[in-house]
């Protein structure tokens, strides 16, 4: 099974790609479980949360994996994403959230860029800050040596440019 993260700053259009992604290829979607979680708490959360969390997504994550057959599966963040909103947030990182980045694998990351239209949820927290944050992604994708690529544009842009990119992984 082909492991494909969707990632980036908030409200670059992951979770719609996701979706959209999905549906054309018949795939199963881990859905961002930081969403459940903080609706839960009604928005609120420490840093001792994060840890809950990654560990919650990690979870989720196992789960549908094992319980498909599909050739891929869709992932809607990693704990990538939870490192940077650990160290954005709190200017730390727990042991557990490192260790754990450097052991998963997946096979493309789609990062996806902040050139749409910020959208309001009770959950985003920074609408001013998605081209800064969008550096951090892309550094920390280099660091990991993650193969990724960058989806930008408008929505069929982006999924043309995804399925691109997949078909690229799929092809031996």
């Amino acid at each position: 099974m082909k492991k494909i993260v969707l990632t980036g700053p908030e409200s670059t259009g992951k979770s719609s790609l996701a979706k959209s992604l999905s549906d054309y290829y018949n795939a199963p979607i881990v859905d961002e479980y930081a969403v459940e979680y903080l609706k839960k708490t009604n928005g609120k959360y420490q840093y001792k949360d994060l840890a809950l969390i990654a560990k919650g997504q990690i979870e989720l994550e196992d789960t549908i994996i094992s319980n498909n057959k599909s050739d891929l599966v869709f992932i809607d963040t990693d704990l990538i994403t939870i490192k940077i909103w650990s160290k954005v947030k709190y200017n730390k990182v727990s042991r557990w959230i490192m260790k754990t980045i450097r052991e998963r694998d997946y096979d493309l990351y789609l990062l996806c860029k902040p050139d749409i239209p910020w959208e309001y949820n009770e959950f985003r927290e920074n609408p001013d800050d998605r081209d800064w944050l969008f550096t951090l992604y892309e550094k920390e994708l280099k660091k990991y040596k993650k193969k990724y690529a960058i989806i930008e544009g408008l929505e069929q842009s982006r999924i043309d440019k995804a399925i691109d990119m997949i078909e690229e992984l799929l092809t031996p």
